[in-house]
């Protein structure tokens, strides 16, 4: 069932559409993360969700019942913003408490509910402190504690880890995963980090100029982006465009503009084509070595390289483009500038995309 349903939504500001005719449905206790460049649409939609924003067309159901004409504070949803927006001059419990209050709930009734809640965000004995008293990745929890403690049927998450630092941030992954699992709650995430989407989405939407791009799990978006602008924004790839010539033991060849001959699956027929390869996929082997004869191959010179502790980042001349290639850092010294090299990979790890 979905708890969440997005049909043809919309939303312009002048001539800009933020949302154009959106679509989409969020299941029943999905981690469902929204991941886009600055300005693609992506908090629109989840503000729009929340009600904050007032959509120009389209339908906003949660757990099938229509939204858009319901006030916000009626449509049992739970926010965290990016700044977390605590009250300075409340204590913890107080600002978890809040929205129990607003409510009309009995004191001895909001004092169980909180501390349940602290107890749940691992912040027991944090009652009495203020905001400023607080870490980062604390006042993010408290952040949490108090969208959930009014027991919300859906959760939006507007860049909740936007704030801390890259170590904080990655033990937060791991901590707000296990608070999600932990409730249940349906859950719509906005970011624009790649590596958080993947971490912690069981599905992801990727929008670009108010449109949804591509929809699935993280492993499938990756693995086998739609479009040239997926591949390039979930990570880093790299495209070969070419004219499809035929078939050979079940793959498309694709001929490069300088000659080279590529294959790749679900390529067929006649036409211009473009691949990507993910740059971990490639692997870099002396111009004087064998390769099996079923892999691609293409003959190349090292430009630089790139030490980022546990990989090296080199940057390739092949075939008529500069490209990139992930390798370990095992126990290889990195190859020099000016290196006369090889690049093979697997064929299936060629993946046609749209324009």
């Amino acid at each position: 069932m979905s708890a969440v349903a997005i049909v043809d939504l919309c939303k312009a500001y002048g001539q800009v559409k933020a949302l154009d005719h959106v679509t989409l449905d969020v299941s029943e206790g999905e981690f469902f993360g929204l991941l886009g460049p600055s300005g693609s649409g992506k908090t629109t939609l989840l503000r729009a969700i929340a009600g904050f924003v007032e959509p120009d067309a389209g339908e906003i159901r949660i757990d099938r019942a229509p939204v858009v004409d319901i006030p916000v504070h009626r449509r049992s949803i739970g926010m965290v913003f990016q700044s977390y927006a605590l009250f300075p001059h409340l204590s913890v419990f107080d600002n978890v408490a809040f929205g129990l209050e607003v409510r009309g709930m009995r004191r001895e009734e909001v004092r169980s509910s909180v501390l349940e809640m602290l107890a749940l965000v691992r912040l027991e004995g944090f009652e009495g402190r203020r905001p400023r008293e607080l870490s980062g990745g604390q006042q993010q929890r408290v952040a949490l504690a108090r969208a959930l403690v009014t027991r919300p049927r859906v959760l939006l998450l507007d860049e909740p880890l936007g704030a801390l630092d890259k170590r904080l941030r990655q033990e937060m992954q791991i901590e707000l995963k296990q608070i999600q699992r932990e409730v249940g709650i349906t859950t719509l995430f906005v970011t624009h980090d790649q590596e958080e989407a993947l971490t912690l989405s069981d599905r992801i939407a990727i929008i670009d100029e108010g449109r949804i791009v591509q929809v699935g799990p993280p492993m499938e978006v990756y693995e086998r982006p739609a479009t040239v602008f997926a591949a390039g924004f979930l990570g880093d790839a790299n495209l070969f465009s070419g004219e499809v010539e035929g078939m050979a033991d079940g793959f498309g060849l694709l001929r490069l503009a300088e000659g080279s001959l590529l294959r790749a699956p679900g390529l067929a027929g006649q036409g211009r084509a473009t691949v990507a390869v993910r740059p971990e996929k490639l692997r870099l082997i002396d111009r004087s070595e064998t390769a099996p004869a079923d892999v691609n191959r293409l003959d190349g010179r090292v430009l630089r390289w790139i030490y980022s502790g546990n990989s090296i980042s080199y940057r390739i001349e092949a075939a008529n483009q500069e490209l990139i290639v992930f390798e370990q850092n095992r126990d290889r010294t990195p190859l020099p500038a000016g290196t006369d090299i090889s690049l093979v990979w697997a064929p299936e790890h060629s993946h046609p995309v749209a324009p």
